[in-house]
């Protein structure tokens, strides 16, 4: 079965199209919603789909994308520095 896709038209159900959190955060931002959902839903994921721990995921997963942002962006700027 297909489905309307934002990204390129058609998407199997089924397939796994999330990218990894390191391919999606930019070190320009803060991580939007979709971003930290994408990464609680790779949390779960992780635990084999094993309910009861939504918000733990999320905070976990915003925990991660904000600090990596942060640590891409101060190894950007000590680059640009040196």
């Amino acid at each position: 079965m297909k489905l309307k896709d934002k990204s390129n038209g058609t998407s199997d159900l089924g397939t796994n199209s999330i990218k990894s959190h390191s391919e999606t955060t930019s070190t320009n931002h803060a991580p939007s919603h979709e971003e930290i959902r994408r990464r609680a839903y790779e949390i779960y994921l992780e635990r084999n789909g094993f309910g009861g721990n939504e918000v733990d995921d999320w905070l976990q997963a915003e925990m991660e994308l904000v600090s990596g942002a942060l640590l891409a962006r101060t190894t950007k700027e000590r680059k640009r520095k040196a």
